[in-house]
């Protein structure tokens, strides 16, 4: 899968991500899609030095999906805002090992970190031993049965760290792929079947209603 821009205008880029690109760097140093994203703007507009363009969320480094940028810093600042209030609805696709056991539902856990390992834990409540854990929120939709696994619509609601792979988990339903959370075996790429797929919000700066949406991977996991 290439990196392909889906929306573009004066104030945002929206990107299609392929899983195992890091939205932003880390320790490995490997080049970012923010990078290819401040290339991508420097070389169509012929823009000379430094390019303003930072992500508005981000995705975790297996996941493919929509990531959202602003290239002004108006738009920045309203989006941060927007992400910060919950007035930017996602949408994600997952392909899971079982069926939910119900059609449709509202996930509630308490989330804890462990920065050291950089996996997430669900935890009865917070204490002491848990004091920055936080309240995760999602509600999901059973799709069906695909080729390879089982479809789940996912809405969250509050955007914590590998959310939705430890709450999906929690629930029985790891997602395929996903050895961190469950899943038996990693799928030959590397990714985790989890796309970001849509994005509805209102946009920054021309105060307009706009729903995103970035196409599936063509792997076979992503065939019903």
């Amino acid at each position: 899968m290439d990196i392909t821009v889906v929306y573009e205008d004066n104030h945002l880029l929206a990107v299609n991500k392929p899983a195992g690109w890091l939205v932003q760097g880390d320790q490995t140093g490997d080049r970012t899609l923010t990078d290819w994203a401040r290339d991508y703007i420097k070389e169509k507009y012929n823009k000379p030095g430094d390019v303003f363009l930072h992500p508005a969320h981000r995705l975790d480094r297996p996941v493919s999906g929509l990531v959202v940028f602003a290239r002004t810093s108006k738009a920045l600042s309203r989006l941060t805002v927007m992400f910060r209030d919950k007035h930017v609805h996602k949408t994600y696709l997952a392909v899971a090992l079982h069926a939910p056991p119900q059609k449709s539902g509202e996930l509630r856990h308490f989330l804890w970190k462990d920065e050291s390992k950089n996996i997430v834990q669900v935890i009865e409540k917070p204490d002491r031993r848990y004091g920055d854990a936080k309240e995760a929120v999602l509600k999901f939709t059973y799709e069906g049965e695909g080729s390879k696994g089982h479809w789940i619509k996912v809405n969250p609601i509050t955007g914590r760290p590998h959310q939705i792979r430890v709450q999906l988990a929690a629930m029985g339903c790891p997602i395929l792929g996903d050895v961190k959370y469950g899943a038996q075996t990693p799928l030959p790429d590397a990714s985790i079947a989890l796309h970001g797929w849509q994005i509805h919000f209102n946009h920054p700066v021309k105060n307009e209603p706009m729903t995103i949406e970035a196409p599936l991977p063509e792997e076979d996991w992503w065939v019903k």
